[in-house]
């Protein structure tokens, strides 16, 4: 009987062996599929191999057991030890079967569930530390929170969301589930909804489904859900609620975060709060960079150090930059290799390894953002001022009129429309974070990196270098001998030191030519002989420069010369000649004569600027100037009070003034009309003798009293006054209400800016003017030796940024006080 039953328990075991064996077989596949094998067959699995170890140990007992045996197999020499192995066989045989039966399964394995948070690979970080806590913190606020980071390419908002989701493996906070998703600048929703229900493991063939079922999926899983959803890369507005994402709500406290390069994307959807990535501070970039390049380049030579420096400072504080660039210097070890790669950086910074392919590339999808091919056009030229280089708004929209960027007659039911449609790109392109803020808000500048990424574009991707010739800043004293004049369209040889020009080679495409801030004192007549397409000519800040040459006027294309801040004497009379020239700069020009007989024979002259030149505006060039019927805009110096009453009387000259010089004036008593300086944005009242600056409120054409709404300057930004003697107060400013920057300086008579009598009188008689100064952002008063107060009662200053008080003796301490008041 023993014998019987170990061979059946034999039997049994080979059976459950091999049941065991298709059952392995069946999971393994089913796990091949990301699925996860059931509880219930890990644990017969286990089971089983528990009974087989039991058997193995029977078995092996047998042939003791059977030498045991006596009396034909019915009596054992040891009866008990034969008769409790005789009831283990029994029982191991009895679970062997009932391991066999069990064994049976339909389903092996189901889908895995979601852990609640993924984790994120992150390489190592500086600098981010503190920007995870203050997003970490500003997310975590109580109640649902839609957060959107912002910021150039490169600058490290991925990185900063893969820490803030990583976070969530640390404090839960009570979320069900975070959702990661790579919104790709083509992505499309239903790809969007695709990557949230793979994260969600609701696994279907999506590919059957509409975008509404599968919004409804979505939608029935998230709802009863506390989720955090965290969209990286957004480059337009998302709709959400066609995604199937539920909205937010007090009940479920969900949040939700997305990267974007644009802040309008925040703007589009309507973020509860938006969080400005910028590039990393000097010594935390030199820190990554530094880490990046590796000990051994650094210790290789006691120069070198200075030199990773040199070249650390060239990605101005832009992580991808560093990371790439400093892995690449991590096997440079000799100084002459680091000195190369400075040469490099400094002239052609695409041709550095690893930025053509690393950098460039991922900076050009902000570039490659930008719907309309003309403001791509506005942003390349750009890359034609030298580094760190912040220029005039005013100044780069002129540029692009001129190169037919813009419209330059613009929307002709709106005033300024060409300006306006100028600064609605700059504000685009700051807000794709193609262009930066300027220390003043009349200011860009561009980020070396994107500068380097706009010149590549330019350049037909560094396969038309000729075509583009930029070597701003570059300390050059002649034009370079390796120019293909042929070929070149645009050049930028400003902040130079470059004295005299005398090439004469053919130039038939070149359409921009910046000379300004050089050292020019001669320009001879053949330079301008070979260029008929040249359509912006700036030779600005040229101090030395006296003359022109008559030649000039070979330039039949040219619509844009700046010679503001020249020593130009006199312009020579083939000006006349260039018809096609629409705006002339010659602010700032102290040395020059005249213009009459000049600007009426420009007819399309649009633009002209005499702001704070010699030529001052009298009765002769008045009636020169009503000839010119596209003049749209005129800045102008006056020094004789009754031209000034004057002037304000023809409305066609008066309404083109933006900038108004009064210079060497002496009058008792000045009248400035708010109705016919309506467009006036800029005021300097210089050397000049005047008791008392009165407003006029009334319209010179119907003498009725205009509404409150309209009694003050509206666009009046401006007021700069330099040695004005007379007055004792300017209260007069009230009327400019929104003054952006005031400056007073070396004016002798002037006890207080706003006097209380004369203010109550405005305030009773416009209600709409209560606070002065509300939007003043710089505030100047030096050498004032009467100044005793400021305000009869100090106003806060919201918006001031700089306040700067010099040489005012009787000037009580407290008036220091402002920029305090204007925190509090």
């Amino acid at each position: 009987m023993m014998e019987a039953n170990l061979e059946a328990l034999q039997n049994s075991m080979q059976e459950l062996e091999e049941r065991r064996e298709d059952l392995l077989r069946r999971v393994t596949a089913e796990e091949d599929k990301g699925l996860q094998r059931l509880a219930q067959v890990q644990g017969w699995l286990s089971r089983v191999n528990v009974s087989g170890s039991q058997v193995n140990d029977l078995l092996k007992a047998k042939s003791l057991q059977t030498e045991r045996l006596c009396l034909c197999g019915y009596c054992s020499k040891n009866f008990m030890s034969g008769r409790d192995y005789g009831k283990k066989v029994m029982k191991t045989l009895s679970e062997v079967k009932g391991l066999v039966s069990k064994g049976v399964f339909k389903v092996v394995a189901d889908k895995v569930p979601a852990p609640k948070v993924e984790k994120k690979h992150i390489q190592t970080t500086v600098g981010l530390d503190t920007m995870v806590e203050k997003a970490w913190n500003r997310l975590m606020k109580d109640g649902p929170r839609t957060m959107g980071l912002y910021g150039m390419g490169g600058v490290g908002k991925t990185t900063l969301l893969a820490c803030i989701n990583n976070k969530f493996l640390e404090v839960t906070n009570g979320f069900d589930v975070v959702i990661w998703v790579v919104v790709s600048k083509d992505l499309q929703n239903e790809g969007i909804q695709e990557q949230i229900l793979g994260r969600l493991g609701l696994h279907r063939e999506w590919k059957q489904e509409t975008a509404k079922e599968k919004a409804s999926y979505i939608y029935n899983f998230l709802n009863v859900k506390k989720f955090v959803l965290l969209l990286d890369d957004l480059w337009s507005e998302v709709d959400l609620e066609k995604i199937g994402v539920p909205p937010l709500t007090q009940e479920n406290e969900s949040k939700i975060v997305f990267t974007t390069r644009s802040r309008e994307v925040c703007k589009d959807m309507e973020v509860d709060d938006e969080m400005k990535v910028d590039c990393l501070p000097r010594d935390e970039a030199w820190e990554l960079f530094e880490k990046k390049v590796g000990p051994i380049p650094l210790k290789s030579h006691q120069e070198i150090p200075t030199l990773a420096r040199k070249v650390a400072e060239k990605c101005c504080g832009l992580p991808l930059a560093l990371s790439v660039i400093g892995k690449a210097m991590a096997s440079r070890e000799t100084v002459q290799e680091w000195h190369h790669v400075i040469h490099v950086l400094n002239s052609s910074s695409h041709e550095f390894p690893s930025m053509e392919e690393k950098i460039l590339p991922i900076l050009k999808f902000s570039y490659d953002s930008l719907k309309d091919e003309k403001v791509k056009q506005c942003f390349l030229y750009c890359s034609l001022f030298p580094e760190d280089y912040e220029v005039k708004k005013e100044e780069l929209i002129e540029y692009w009129i001129c190169e037919g960027f813009i419209d330059g007659d613009g929307d002709e039911e709106e005033e300024d429309g060409a300006i306006n449609k100028g600064h609605d790109i700059i504000g685009s392109l700051v807000r794709a974070h193609l262009l930066m803020d300027g220390e003043l808000t009349t200011k860009v500048k561009m980020h070396d990196v994107i500068r380097e990424m706009a010149l590549w574009i330019a350049s037909g991707f560094g396969k038309q270098k000729e075509t583009i010739c930029v070597k701003s800043g570059a300390q050059l004293r002649h034009i370079p001998k390796d120019i293909n004049w042929e070929t070149l369209r645009r050049m930028s040889l400003m902040s130079n030191q470059i004295g005299t020009m005398s090439r004469s080679d053919n130039c038939p495409n070149l359409s921009t030519l910046l000379l300004q801030n050089n050292k020019l004192v001669d320009i001879s007549g053949g330079f301008f002989r070979f260029m008929p397409a040249l359509v912006v000519l700036d030779l600005s800040r040229n101090l030395s420069l006296s003359r022109l040459p008559e030649e000039v006027s070979n330039l039949g294309s040219l619509q844009y010369l700046n010679l503001s801040t020249t020593g130009i004497k006199r312009l020579p009379a083939s000006l006349k000649e260039l018809k096609k020239l629409i705006n002339l700069n010659l602010e700032f020009t102290d040395e020059l004569q005249s213009i009459v007989g000049i600007a009426s024979s420009l007819p399309n002259l649009q633009v002209l600027k005499l702001f704070s030149s010699r030529v001052c505006i009298d009765i002769s060039l008045m009636e020169e100037l009503l000839l010119l019927e596209n003049l749209s805009l005129l800045t102008a110096t006056v020094n004789d009070a009754l031209v000034l009453e004057n002037i304000q009387g023809v409305d066609r000259l008066v309404s083109s003034i933006r900038a108004l010089c009064i210079k060497n004036m002496s009058a008792p008593v000045i009248v400035l009309n708010t109705v016919a300086l309506n467009g006036l944005q800029h005021v300097e009242i210089v050397c000049s003798q005047i008791l008392e600056i009165k407003i006029d409120w009334e319209s010179k054409g119907t003498g009725e009293l205009q509404s409150t709404s309209s009694a003050g300057f509206q666009h009046l930004s401006t007021v700069e006054i330099f040695n004005l003697q007379g007055p004792r107060d300017l209260t007069w400013l009230l009327f400019a209400q929104n003054l952006k920057r005031l400056s007073v300086t070396l004016s002798l008579t002037i006890e207080e800016i706003i006097n209380m009598e004369k203010g109550m009188d405005i305030t009773n008689a416009h209600p709409d003017i209560l606070v002065p100064f509300g939007k003043l952002e710089f505030l100047e008063v030096r050498g004032l030796d009467e100044l005793k107060r400021i305000c009869w009662n100090p106003p806060a200053l919201p918006n001031l940024r700089q306040f700067d008080v010099r040489s005012c003796l009787k000037l009580p301490e407290a008036a220091t006080e402002f920029p305090r008041h204007a925190e509090e």
